[in-house]
Formats: C-alpha cells, sequence, structure tokens
C-alpha cells in the first residue's frame, strides 16, 4: 500500500471509531465526570493508573486536573499511581507487580475519593488488584477500557462506571481513550466552573 493511502486509511478508521463512540460513550462519560465532581465537591481526590501507554494517560489525566485543561481554574486534587518510580519499584520487588497500585491505594485511598483505571484489554492482575483495593476503601470507580472489557469489566460494581472504547486495536483503543479524557476534563471544568 502507498504511505498516502496508509495514512489516509488509518484517518478513516480513526473517524469511524469516533463516530460508533460517540453513540456509545456519551451517557458514561457524562456520569463519570458527574462522579468525578461529586468526589470533589465532597474534598475527596482523583487516583488514577494504568500500564504502559494507558499509564502515560493517567499521567496526562492527572497533570491537566492538576494545572489546568483550556483554561484557568484552581488546581484539583489528582495523582497518577503510575509516576513513582520508587514506590512502582519497591512494592514490586517486594510485594510483585499486581501490588503496584493497590499498596497505594490502600496508603493513600479514602472513602468517597474515585479511582480512575485506564487499560486497552483490561486483563492486567494489578488493575484488578487496584479495583480490589479501591472498593475496600469505600471509592468510587470510573474504568476507561477496550476490547471486550475483560478482568476489569468484571470487577465493576452497578454503581461504577466503564467507559468502553468500541474498538479491538489498541492503537484505535488509545486514540478514543485520549479523547474520553478531554472530554472528562472538559465537563469537569464545565460543571466546577460554569459555562
Amino acid at each position: 500500500m502507498d504511505p498516502t493511502e496508509r495514512v489516509a486509511a488509518l484517518f478513516d478508521a480513526s473517524s469511524d471509531l469516533h463516530a460508533r463512540a460517540a453513540r456509545l460513550q456519551v451517557v458514561p462519560i457524562a456520569t463519570a465526570a458527574r462522579t468525578i465532581v461529586e468526589s470533589l465537591l465532597a474534598g475527596s481526590k482523583i487516583l488514577t493508573c494504568g500500564n504502559g501507554c494507558s499509564a502515560a494517560d493517567a499521567q496526562y489525566f492527572a497533570a491537566h486536573m492538576q494545572h489546568r485543561f483550556q483554561r484557568e481554574r484552581p488546581g484539583l486534587p489528582a495523582l497518577a499511581l503510575t509516576a513513582d518510580t520508587a514506590t512502582l519499584t519497591a512494592i514490586g520487588i517486594d510485594e510483585g507487580f499486581d501490588a503496584i497500585y493497590a499498596r497505594q491505594i490502600n496508603a493513600l485511598g479514602q472513602p468517597g475519593d474515585v479511582l480512575l483505571t485506564l487499560s486497552i484489554n483490561g486483563t492486567a492482575g494489578n488493575l484488578v488488584a487496584a479495583i480490589n483495593a479501591a472498593k475496600d476503601r469505600q471509592m468510587r470507580l470510573v474504568a476507561v477500557t477496550g476490547r471486550d472489557g475483560g478482568n476489569v469489566a468484571q470487577q465493576l460494581r452497578t454503581e461504577d462506571t466503564e467507559i468502553r472504547a468500541p474498538a479491538d486495536e489498541p492503537a484505535r483503543v488509545l486514540e478514543n481513550h485520549r479523547l474520553v479524557l478531554h472530554c472528562l476534563l472538559d465537563v469537569i471544568d464545565l460543571q466546577l466552573m460554569g459555562g
């Protein structure tokens, strides 16, 4: 395939994904934003995590919450559990990779806080352990997933929110996840600061 045709095909695939996602994700995104805003207004915080590129997206979300998104506002309490390499490696060495987020949630999570997880396929044991730790801490859950939601989706309660990308290919799932985060950030700002 000619490189120009390939690039055009990638744009088409992304456009198709966004069209399908718009029909499926609007309500869960609005619900998740409301959950986060309720938590913030109650004096709670957001903890977020993922693996690989999803770990980077967790940090991206926390950075926009602490600093700003598209307009000036006070910083909002959000922590990426993916960012502290000393803590991650200490827990990983002593307790195993599956404990790297759950242990932090046990130390930092409080009732009313929100755990935002990001996962392409929902199979990571450390995310399942994080969700279970958050439930034990009486936290609220928002899971941004792809494919069939995997084990992550199976751990969610009826009061939790899943925002699932209608895609299987990792690149398409990640493209959708970034848009989901942008929507969340925008609606959070809208609900906190008005139009």
